[in-house]
């Protein structure tokens, strides 16, 4: 359940106390479960507690996968000068107190952080002396290409620094991103029914599954959601999940597969499993989870930013397991000729396949869990 920053909590001597600090979007929040699963599995006895925000998704994806969330006030950070910008230091202050309240709640051995609005405070929190009680060690995950201000801070105070890929402009070993363990073993073909019939798809047509990110994205919805005769027609299911805020209104010809409009995925590895291809945005979590799954994918890069999701995407385009398509390029007639070309040929696909699942590091969430359970048991040695 979560709680707000400061709430009592009651722990007991004895076993290694682990925060993960990555909410706000499903890209941090993801990898931050990953590891706490792999710490899970390495060491039962942890206590793992979540740090969010109340207004990211973790309020409902961390409670949902069995950990504590203890909440604290967020900060983002602009990326330009402009009147927020002045606010950033006073909302730093309140969030760092109500962090470090937390550590001091639960008697935090290790953070372990992965960016974004509440890892920024978690790290300064982690590193003040506070009284007779010693600095708590800080590990710091990179996901992106291209490593993001709370993080580049976050590296020059952590006992350790890693990433997923070499040039994010951290100084940090490269593990690759954590990926849950329920798609880093998925085998697609066997639950591959099971998982047709649970989204209601077609058990045999060729499948497209298509999401943008936690949100979804307006393009992606748009130009799918306008293909769905020429999908239907070719023969082609499609699974869209088009974020919880938008809507679509596909019309899919008589007869033709089933065209399946959600707003949300709870069930990810069903997802995966009942597709043969995606068409989605290049978070770097999207590109792990999928390339980890083995399965081949359209990415489609956020038009703004920093560009670091078109790097995300780059390795496993250059392998063969992708495509990349700019946004301003996915248009209607682009997903109903190049979209259904791919999916109707079964040998690019398998080929695709093959690429894709030999990019990534499938054993990064214990590679990271392991350098956070290291630093916790050197802290409580020095306790």
């Amino acid at each position: 359940m979560a709680r707000p920053a400061g709430d009592p909590v009651v722990t007991a001597d004895g076993p290694l106390s682990v925060v993960v600090a990555g909410g706000g979007t499903a890209g941090h929040i993801e990898p931050a479960l990953a590891v706490a699963d792999a710490v899970r599995r390495l060491a039962p006895d942890t206590r793992i507690t979540a740090l969010g925000t109340a207004r990211g998704l973790e309020t409902t994806i961390v409670p949902d996968r069995g950990y504590d969330l203890e909440l604290i006030p967020p900060v983002p950070l602009p990326r330009k000068l402009s009147r927020d910008l002045a606010a950033v230091p006073l909302r730093l202050r309140a969030s760092v107190r109500a962090a470090r309240r937390v550590l001091d709640a639960v008697d935090a051995d290790v953070v372990i952080g992965f960016g974004g609005y509440v890892a920024l405070p978690a790290y300064i929190a982690a590193r003040e002396k506070v009284a007779r009680r010693s600095r708590i060690p800080v590990v710091v995950h990179e996901a992106n290409a291209s490593a993001g201000i709370a993080n580049r801070v976050g590296a020059r105070l952590a006992d350790r620094v890693l990433a997923a890929v070499d040039g994010s402009g951290l100084d940090a070993e490269v593990v690759g991103i954590p990926v849950r363990g329920s798609l880093t073993t998925l085998d697609r073909g066997a639950v591959r029914a099971q998982a047709r019939h649970y989204f209601g798809l077609d058990p045999d047509a060729p499948t497209l599954l298509v999401f943008g990110g936690s949100q979804g994205a307006r393009t992606i919805n748009e130009a799918v959601a306008s293909s769905a005769e020429a999908l239907g027609r070719a023969g082609i299911g499609v699974l869209h999940a088009h974020g919880p805020k938008n809507t679509v209104s596909p019309s899919s010809p008589a007869g033709a597969p089933p065209y399946v409009a959600v707003g949300y995925l709870k069930r990810m590895d069903l997802a995966y499993a009942a597709a043969d291809l995606v068409l989605c945005r290049s978070g770097a979590m999207t590109v792990a989870e999928i390339s980890a799954t083995g399965l081949p994918a359209i990415y489609v890069p956020l038009p703004h930013g920093n560009g670091e999701q078109r790097l995300n995407a780059l390795p496993v385009v250059q392998a063969g397991g992708g495509l990349l398509v700019d946004d301003a390029d996915l248009t209607t007639d682009r997903v109903s000729t190049e979209v259904v070309d791919l999916l109707t040929d079964a040998a690019r696909l398998a080929e695709m396949s093959r690429a894709a699942a030999g990019v990534g590091h499938r054993d990064a969430a214990a590679v990271v869990a392991r350098a956070g359970l290291e630093a916790a048991r050197a802290h409580r040695g020095r306790r």
